[in-house]
Formats: C-alpha cells, structure tokens, sequence
C-alpha cells in the first residue's frame, strides 16, 4: 500500500508541475512582440494615409499592432512618416 501511495504522490507532483510549467510558457509566449523591427511598407502607407486623415492615434495603433512595437516607438514612427 505504500509504494502505491508514494507512485501516487509522485505522480501528481509531476503533472502539477507540468500544468505549472505549460500555463507560465503560454504567458511568456503572449508576451513576445512579434519579431519584425520595422513595419512593412504596406503598414507605413496605412498608417501614412490614417495620419493625413487625421487619426494619429489610429495609425499609432495600427503600427503597434502589425509590428509589437512599444507605444512610444510606434508614435516616433508615425511622427516621422
């Protein structure tokens, strides 16, 4: 009885801590911008007309959400354009 106690305990052990570890990659992997540095040049057009409209803010989103990039650069980016 208490080996097959000790497998039971040990068993649970490991899939809490494979639960665990799964659960802390799947944030990790929500937070990781996407890997391109500079928006394409289809974003920058976008994002160039919705500045001449002026919708700043939405071309800053648009830039921000096709590239990852952090609030500021995305507004310096669309300054620029």
């Amino acid at each position: 009885m208490p080996t097959s106690l000790g497998s039971l305990v040990l068993l649970t052990v490991l899939v809490t801590a494979a639960i665990i570890w799964l659960i802390f990659l799947a944030v990790r992997l929500t937070r990781r911008p996407r890997n391109r540095l500079l928006p394409s040049l289809d974003v920058a057009d976008q994002a160039r007309e919705l500045k001449a409209a002026g919708q700043f803010q939405d071309a800053v989103f648009l830039v921000r959400g096709e590239t990852g990039m952090s609030h500021r650069a995305a507004t310096r980016f669309v300054r620029k354009l």
